[in-house]
């Protein structure tokens, strides 16, 4: 079972957006995209982040080409809702609504966003019809 995302430190956190990012990546490609230009010695640095998340299996190596490459085997909006289910828990005794009420008042959110915010509220007003 893969450690919980909030377990991921800000290095593993930069190689896994990397990997959403380019898709399935060689370490040198990671490398390149984290440091570029970099000195070499990063490319054993994102060597051991790649080690670190497969271990956790929130990272897949494939080893059937002569190059390795490396795949996010947990996607981004996974890492959010779990980070946030964390915090909640640790902050707010469970209880996401301090979180979002939080967010709501002191972020400037456009008409557009507060719209989506509204359908998507609107979505558990709504009752489910029973099927026949």
């Amino acid at each position: 079972m893969p450690v919980p995302p909030q377990d991921i430190t800000d290095a593993e956190l930069t190689v896994l957006e990397q990997l959403w990012a380019l898709g399935k990546s060689s370490n040198r490609e990671l490398t390149e995209a984290i440091y570029p230009g970099g000195p070499t010695s990063r490319y054993t640095t994102v060597k051991k982040l790649l080690e670190r998340l497969e271990a956790k299996e929130l990272v897949s190596r494939d080893r059937s080409e002569s190059i390795q490459t490396f795949e996010a085997t947990v996607g981004r909006e996974d890492v959010i809702g779990r980070r946030l289910e964390a915090l909640a828990e640790r902050l707010c005794d469970g209880s996401i609504t301090p979180i979002l009420t939080h967010m709501v008042r002191t972020t400037k959110l456009s008409k557009k966003e507060r719209a989506e915010l509204r359908a998507i509220m609107d979505e558990f007003d709504v009752p489910k019809r029973k099927r026949s």
